[in-house]
């Protein structure tokens, strides 16, 4: 049976709510984040998945090395409800009763303050979510120790450069009076680690200032909760009341809290989650809401100046935008590392084994990222992952002189993968995994997609130095050395290593991008002549081992020569072949029949391949992935150039593919048959070849990027 043919087991939950399956869809979520850490934030109020960090680092352990996750560092996982209803923790703030409500999300113009608004008859609840970020180019944390024990930056005396470790929610009624809940029940380090809850009031607390404080506690972090009460106009003893009880789930390892408060209209409370310090005497911010204000201001002006530096000018500029916000946030910007997503084992099919841990830094992805950050204009992200991988090519060499695939953020490649087994996983998909069995694999491809980075960022950013031309020509060198093994390739197989077409194409645009690099500086080169026959030598052998003349079409390997692989459509993205070659555009029409006729299209979508056919050595089905559809859409276009008919459907193809995004245009790893998005979220691969597509259809269509 094709895949677009079978059916969903566990079916969609058509009400968009946790009442037919316990979870939320993970297309109801919406991502904040500010270059330290993120967290998702469902329509319903829930903060169902978000890490935290302790003293020596800021990063959550959403965005760090997994080895120190496991407890040999500072960190603790603090809630995943996501993968586990019970056992797993939640922030959740929403209004109380069976109301029959309407409930909105959107981010607030420009910037990735998230806000939900609760509608009902009575009154209107809205509900901002948003990670503090001060709005100055340079920032400092307190104390000045980031990274690995060692100074980032030096402190400044101004606080209102200070990267406050801070998570807020803050709750207003806008219209009539509205009864909400509040229910904090954490779960550190992955649901594994005891802690306790103490209540703390201030009697004396003032309309503005902090009225009550719970701290969490667990073997290696502590956690503050603040709760502030903003009155507004009404007299001081109208004031809310916030009064917070413990409360035993009786299926976790601690007691979380609970509280229902009543706001009228004018009424706000804001609920701010930081660093507990070890010793009670330590001296800790007073928070006002004032204070909260001022930092909500700061942090939507610092998104408004970082999205205004956007060259594109096109028609889906929207959509452009909050992609690009998007890759922001998936930035570290201690280091310059860009993650794949924000998550780990959101399931490739609900109830499969298809869960990963997508929290690193793969090479791969991080270099598709730098040449959209490039030609939208974002040169100081791009030189900050330029400066990143280059410190991979001087210290994370393999002793053969290759590269690792992916690195967690600080750079270490340690990243062993590990199966939590108490835990059920979203919607009963398991195994749940943190880390990343793929670290080990041989990936070639990966130096392509380097090589094309480095030559796109001295075109569009800055020069390249000289070290690092060294750098690039070691690596063409141990290039030509290698480029006849078989590998992994892009998507990861479990399997049997093979001679994949992607691969030997990237190894190609790996070699090509050194001669072009070596020419156009003048670089000295001596194995130039070498490197051109080794480029020729790999063109002549995909042409001659990875296409099928029966098929008419490329193929996923030299191996497997009868499996349809979507990779492929890469080729004229990277000038491989020209987009109106016949062995290109036969290949592009037999993508896009449905896989019932041979094909990867099923109602618009893309499937990587048919993986009934395809031995990737992981089993089970999966969803189209949403990268692959948006590189059909560019490689329509790229053909569309010189036969008008590939416009059309690239077009058309794009617009349909925008359909799947969620209510915020955030995009999934895959979709599913049923429509639902499936797979980590939002993922850089996904809206980063989204913009691509964006950006190269208005160039062809004559809509005009403003480039």
């Amino acid at each position: 049976m094709s895949p677009e043919l079978q059916t969903d087991d566990n079916g969609r939950d058509p009400t968009g709510n946790r009442e037919a399956t316990g979870y939320m869809p993970i297309e109801h979520y919406g991502l904040i984040g500010n270059m330290r850490t993120s967290a998702l934030v469902a329509t319903d109020g829930g903060l169902d998945f978000m890490c935290w960090q302790a003293r020596v680092r800021l990063a959550l352990c959403l965005l760090q090395d997994t080895r120190q996750e496991q407890g040999e560092g500072d960190d603790a996982n603090v809630r995943d409800a996501k993968l586990n209803q019970c056992q797993g923790g939640h922030f959740t703030i929403s209004p109380a009763g069976d109301l029959n409500l309407t409930t909105k999300q959107q981010y607030l113009p420009s910037s990735n303050i998230l806000q939900t608004r609760f509608l009902h008859e009575d009154g209107v609840l809205n509900l901002l979510d948003f990670f503090p970020r001060p709005n100055t180019k340079s920032v400092h944390v307190n104390p000045a120790v980031e990274m690995n024990g060692t100074t980032n930056r030096r402190p400044s005396l101004d606080p209102r450069t200070q990267l406050k470790k801070w998570l807020v929610r803050r709750v207003e009624c806008i219209r009539g009076t509205v009864d909400f809940s509040v229910e904090v029940f954490p779960a550190f380090n992955y649901a594994q680690d005891k802690h306790t809850t103490e209540i703390a009031s201030q009697k004396h607390a003032h309309s503005g200032e902090a009225s009550q404080r719970i701290i969490f506690r667990s073997e290696k972090l502590s956690l503050e909760l603040n709760a502030t009460i903003d009155c507004g106009d009404t007299p001081e003893d109208d004031c809310p009341l916030v009064q917070f009880e413990r409360k035993d789930q009786g299926c976790s390892l601690g007691e979380g809290v609970i509280a229902k408060i009543r706001l009228k209209e004018g009424q706000a409370v804001s609920f701010v989650l930081r660093d507990h310090p070890p010793d009670e005497q330590s001296r800790q911010e007073h928070i006002t809401s004032e204070l909260i204000d001022q930092i909500q201001k700061d942090t939507s002006s610092f998104w408004f100046n970082w999205i205004s530096r956007s060259k594109y000018k096109g028609r889906w500029r929207e959509v452009v935008n909050r992609s690009l916000m998007i890759l922001k946030m998936l930035t570290f910007e201690p280091t310059g590392a860009i993650i794949a997503a924000p998550t780990f084992s959101l399931p490739e099919d609900f109830g499969g084994g298809r869960n990963w841990d997508y929290r690193f830094s793969w090479v791969r992805d991080s270099s598709f990222t730098i040449y959209i950050l490039l030609r939208m204009g974002f040169s100081e992200e791009a030189e900050a992952y330029m400066n990143f991988i280059s410190d991979r090519f001087r210290y994370s060499r393999t002793p053969d002189g290759g590269l690792p695939i992916m690195f967690s953020i600080h750079g270490d490649t340690d990243l062993p993968e590990i199966e939590l087994t108490h835990l059920d996983g979203y919607r009963g998909s398991k195994p749940v995994r943190i880390g990343n069995g793929a670290a080990s694999h041989r990936q070639l491809d990966i130096y392509g997609e380097l090589m094309d980075a480095v030559y796109l960022y001295n075109k569009y950013g800055k020069p390249v130095s000289y070290d690092q031309w060294v750098s690039v020509r070691s690596l063409t060198d141990y290039v030509c050395g290698i480029w006849e093994q078989d590998d992994m390739s892009i998507w990861e197989v479990r399997g049997r290593t093979q001679n994949f077409v992607y691969s030997k194409i990237m190894l190609w645009v790996a070699i090509d991008r050194g001669l072009r690099l070596s020419e156009k500086r003048c670089f000295p080169c001596p194995n130039r002549h070498h490197w051109q026959r080794t480029r020729d030598a790999i063109y002549e052998s995909v042409m001659d081992k990875g296409y099928n003349q029966q098929m008419q079409c490329f193929i996923q390997s030299y191996e497997a020569n009868e499996i349809l692989d979507s990779a492929v459509l890469i080729a004229p993205l990277v000038f491989f072949i020209a987009p109106n070659d016949p062995r290109f555009t036969n290949t592009l029409e037999r993508i896009l029949r449905p896989p019932e006729k041979g094909g990867l299209t099923s109602a618009g979508l893309v499937y990587r391949y048919n993986w009934l056919k395809s031995d990737d050595g992981v089993g089970g089905r999966e969803g189209a992935f949403s990268m692959c559809t948006f590189w059909l859409v560019e490689a329509l276009t790229r053909a569309g150039a010189y036969d008008k008919k590939y416009v059309v459907k690239a077009l058309n193809i794009f617009e349909n593919m925008l359909s799947f995004s969620n209510h915020l245009s955030m995009f999934s790893e895959e979709i599913a048959r049923s429509g639902e998005q499936l797979g980590n979220t939002p993922q850089a691969f996904s809206h980063l070849a989204c913009i691509s597509a964006a950006f190269n259809l208005d160039r062809t269509t004559g809509g005009g990027s403003g480039l």
